[in-house]
């Protein structure tokens, strides 16, 4: 491990809004926050919304810079990405923005039933043909995680530059019964991008020079 990385996840430590509890500690007890983030930590009852594999934390530090009423929280097993989001929303003094290091699949360790009211997966590993389904999150396993933190009619926001997910996604979807309530293969062939989806994650600006089309699902469940 690189000496950049671990000054990175030594000051990760001192940041008040960053969490990175231990599996054993999490599965045994839950999470200390867990269906008290509003009341505990963000000190108020705005609705919370998750950046699931956030990586570098664009969308959930752009997001809670342009939503100062709604609670923002990224989500992601790298630490080292995160850092810099993190630090960004400190320097800019977002208190409605927070990062938790933990795998996705124990989300339901972290947040009560009915706890989030949307979701974004901004740019998840689609995982090849060859690999297991069930490890994409918008597999149903994963999709059925999300379902019992979110509240009835929740939305999730998947973007994505692979074709691959995207169409798997929309099957998933369609076998499992969840409202499609928009969905776009290029949302940058249009005339007019609505601003959410106007905001760029690092890999996505590299693509995008590639030539890549962005494609883009918003749907919730019955």
């Amino acid at each position: 491990m690189g000496k950049n990385k671990l000054e990175k996840f030594a000051e990760n430590a001192t940041f008040p809004n960053f969490f990175q509890p231990s599996q054993v500690e999490v599965m045994e007890n839950d999470f200390a926050l867990k269906g008290k983030w509003r009341s505990d930590f963000f000190k108020n009852d705005n609705p919370i919304i998750l950046e699931l594999a956030c990586g570098r934390g664009e969308y959930t530090v752009a997001l809670a810079a342009k939503y100062p009423d709604k609670n923002f929280i990224g989500i992601d097993r790298k630490g080292a990405r995160m850092w810099k989001g993190c630090k960004e929303s400190i320097q800019a003094q977002l208190t409605n923005a927070a990062f938790l290091r933990t795998q996705i699949g124990l989300i339901k360790y972290f947040f009560a039933e009915g706890e989030v009211d949307e979701i974004w997966l901004t740019f998840p590993d689609p995982h090849s043909a060859r690999s297991k389904t069930s490890k994409r999150l918008t597999s149903p396993l994963f999709l059925d995680f999300y379902k019992h933190i979110l509240k009835p009619n929740g939305v999730i926001h998947l973007k994505t530059d692979s074709e691959l997910l995207y169409e798997y996604t929309l099957e998933v979807i369609e076998n499992l019964q969840y409202k499609v309530l928009e969905k776009n293969a290029d949302i940058h062939a249009e005339t007019s991008i609505n601003e959410d989806l106007q905001i760029q994650t690092y890999y996505e600006t590299l693509w995008r020079k590639e030539g890549i089309p962005i494609k883009y699902i918003r749907f919730s469940s019955l």
